[in-house]
């Protein structure tokens, strides 16, 4: 058991009120993490507070892909497909681990939106636009190598395919990366701390009042500026400000379904059109395939937004008219997410058509919001925010700052000697996994996970900590959890289980098999007390059942 853990939480809490810091971050999403990282980088004093876990919101529900966001060509808003389509790389590079080029299949039909001279043209566009290297520009196929590439298309009316490069990612893993990097850079960081209360002086925002939603207990923490970055939260933290006014917030949702590999072998990433001129994507990923996503207007319970039976069938519907043979059915979805998009309202568009573009507004108080935008620019939009902050800290005295550097630094597990070096770097640290008992598969996997921190991994499983609490645990799943515990922050089995492995998701059954070991060796090394234990088991069990009841909505 560690006692310490819970004081030192309690204590680094207390330290927050001792000064007052630059700048103060509301939420922990990728743009937080983000804006965190660039502002230390550049020399101001940093805390970001998160209200649930890191990544909790939008940022672990996403379609999972750094994408150069190739639909946004049908919108003409060139100037998004070509920042967005730069910054895929520059997330890439400096995240290896967490990010992966993925080839893109994209079929085209008689009848359907796109041809084959607008593929051709609407590809070539994209790679001019995004920068894309050589060895990824667009190649056209014919109907045979279509099909050659994935088999499960459908046939009927097939003309060819235009075949691309994405990036697919662990947007959870992402998030978790950038921020212990902010960590490492001296940003002070808090899940689970909620802002309850502003703080003003002569009509200036100067701070904020916390509960620590975990041991109860508030806080006064100042800033000379607060940053809203709550994602789907931000017009609620407008309304505490009494700012809401002018463009507001429209909440869409959209939602993934997961199936096994076995009931849906898709062999080739595909983004396809359905009847209803909206775009989706079906990605196979460690032996499972997922398919997404919806786009409707949201009004329910933002922190728990669920799938719909409608949500559901319009996608079985979707993949079963491109994956005809497969005849999937609601049995066949073994698990779900659903995600909210805060993206800006604009009148008369449909959810589909409204722009994915970023905006900054600053209120009469001085509280600067970043809303809109998309996972790919996250660090571009923290260059903006931060460049902003430099302004405005630097006309209130606080003297210049540093210019931005993210650009060419790798986020946390990132130094892995860059993407070209990376192929390697797995395979010297599998061999040095399998050194120490590991299986290949789960050893290649640690790497994959983890990138360059693995070496912090290997040395929890050589020196065998927690082995006497848990002697029942594989290795490597000991030094996973106390990985998490002890540097990334994680407070609740749901965060271990849902943001740091993804388990809930891509592996459901694994998720079943150790859910109960996870909760007790937890529930020992955090000193949970009873209450709390039932609380999270509770909170693990309705994960679960929401990502896999799909029929049960």
């Amino acid at each position: 058991m560690n006692n310490n853990i819970v004081s030192d939480r309690r204590s680094r809490l207390s330290n927050l009120e001792n000064e007052v810091f630059d700048v103060l971050i509301v939420g922990g999403g990728i743009t937080g993490a983000g804006i965190a990282l660039d502002t230390r980088k550049r020399g101001m004093s940093t805390v970001l507070i998160e209200m649930q876990d890191f990544a909790a919101g939008t940022s672990s529900r996403s379609t999972k892909l750094v994408h150069g966001g190739l639909r946004y060509l049908k919108q003409f808003e060139v100037k998004m497909v070509a920042e967005v389509g730069k910054e895929r790389a520059v997330v890439y590079e400096n995240g290896p681990h967490v990010t992966t080029p993925e080839w893109m299949l994209l079929p085209f039909y008689q009848g359907g939106t796109f041809g084959a001279f607008s593929t051709s043209i609407g590809l070539r566009v994209y790679d001019f636009l995004a920068g894309v290297k050589r060895e990824e520009r667009r190649k056209m196929l014919s109907k045979e190598e279509t099909l050659a590439k994935e088999p499960l298309l459908r046939r009927d009316g097939l003309k060819g395919g235009g075949y691309y490069v994405e990036y697919r990612t662990d947007d959870a893993r992402l998030t978790i990366e950038v921020m212990k990097k902010a960590v490492e850079a001296g940003a002070q960081v808090a899940n689970y701390v909620k802002a309850e209360e502003l703080l003003y002086e002569e009509g200036k925002l100067v701070g904020v009042v916390v509960r620590d939603v975990i041991g109860g207990g508030t806080y006064r923490i100042k800033a000379r500026q607060i940053v809203n970055a709550t994602g789907p939260w931000v017009d609620t933290l407008r309304e505490l400000d009494r700012s809401k006014q002018g463009k507001t917030l429209r909440l869409t949702k959209g939602v993934h379904l997961v199936f096994d590999g076995g009931c849906f072998p898709l062999r080739q990433a595909i983004y396809f059109d359905t009847p209803d001129g909206r775009m989706v994507f079906a990605i196979p990923r460690d032996g499972k395939t997922y398919v997404g996503t919806t786009d409707t207007d949201y009004k329910g319970d933002t922190v728990h937004p669920r799938m719909s039976e409608e949500d559901r069938d319009y996608i079985l519907a979707a993949a079963n008219g491109m994956f005809p043979e497969l005849k999937l059915t609601a049995d066949d979805v073994e698990s779900s997410w659903a995600g909210l998009r805060p993206l800006i309202y604009e009148e008369g568009k449909s959810p589909s058509e409204v722009s994915r573009r970023d905006e900054i507004f600053v209120s009469p108080s001085g509280l600067i919001t970043i809303a809109g935008g998309k996972l790919t620019g996250y660090r571009k939009m923290a260059e903006t925010v931060t460049d902003l902050l430099a302004t405005k800290l630097g006309e209130a005295g606080r003297g210049t700052f540093k210019p931005c550097s993210t650009k060419t630094l790798p986020i946390s597990g990132g130094d892995v000697g860059g993407s070209r070096q990376f192929p390697l770097y797995v395979n010297k640290m599998t061999d040095a996994g399998m050194k120490l008992g590991l299986s290949k598969e789960s050893s290649e996997k640690l790497v994959r996970r983890y990138g360059s921190n693995v070496t912090v991994i290997h040395e929890l499983i050589r020196n065998g900590k927690g082995s006497l609490q848990a002697p029942h645990l594989p290795n490597e799943l000991r030094a996973e959890l106390l990985y998490a515990i002890e540097e990334e922050m994680v407070v609740k089995p749901v965060d271990f289980l849902m943001r740091r492995t993804g388990a809930i998701l891509f592996d459901m059954d694994w998720a079943r098999r150790w859910k109960e070991a996870v909760i007790d060796f937890m529930a020992d090394w955090l000193a949970y007390s009873d209450d709390q234990k039932r609380e999270y088991t509770q909170e693990v069990e309705l994960e679960m059942a929401a990502a896999s009841k799909a029929s049960e909505h």
